[in-house]
């Protein structure tokens, strides 16, 4: 989801209803914003940023796609998996209950954290990358709000300039991801896997 900063009382009401005790937030500082109204008393907020500002990889992936595409998934998790699983580490160990996380947009960050968690959790590649694309159908009115282009035309034609689609790109990542060893490989411990897990449950 994006930023939930624009929820009002009765949006944080009815999360707190649903269930939701815990908000993993994978902005970095600099991009946060007050939020419109306060949030319930308990909601945890956990901040995992998976954006490695002023890194090699992000000077070279901003140029390239702006960060904005799964083109640049495979990269992240190979030369940042730290960051992945800090963001993994966080909905595990998240109070009891609902765990939303989100980004500024809700499709890039967002979009591989529930890629990686998608698939431990067993989903095929068709039911992930139906996943991600229904992000764009739900953000389309606040496109149209902010002036912006369809987002979704946009990808696609800049995946399509680097040789590729959409589809094909998130495929070829979630086959590279082998679960749970890149979590257990890669710093996760084995009682947050299993805390992880029973959140499937």
């Amino acid at each position: 989801m994006e930023a939930p900063t624009r929820l009002s009382e009765a949006g944080w009401a009815a999360a707190w209803a649903y269930g939701v005790r815990a908000v993993v937030d994978l902005r970095n500082a600099e991009e946060c914003e007050p939020d419109w109204v306060g949030r319930p008393v308990g909601m945890t907020v956990v901040r995992a940023p998976l954006d490695p500002v002023g890194s090699p990889f992000y000077e070279h992936w901003t140029k390239l796609d702006g960060l904005s595409s799964p083109l640049h998934y495979p990269a992240l998790l190979a030369e940042h998996p730290e960051l992945v699983i800090a963001a993994v580490r966080a909905v595990a160990r998240a109070e009891p209950g609902c765990v939303v996380f989100h980004c500024a947009g809700g499709k890039d960050r967002t979009g591989l954290l529930a890629l990686v968690l998608l698939a431990l959790a067993g989903a095929e590649a068709d039911e992930i990358v139906a996943d991600y694309l229904l992000t764009y159908e739900r953000m389309k009115p606040r496109y149209v709000e902010m002036g912006a282009r369809d987002q979704l035309t946009a990808v696609r034609e800049l995946v399509a300039g680097h040789g590729t689609t959409v589809e094909a790109s998130l495929t070829a990542t979630i086959g590279s991801l082998a679960m749970p060893s890149f979590l257990l490989g890669n710093g996760l411990s084995e009682a947050d896997l299993t805390a992880l897990q029973a959140r499937f449950t």
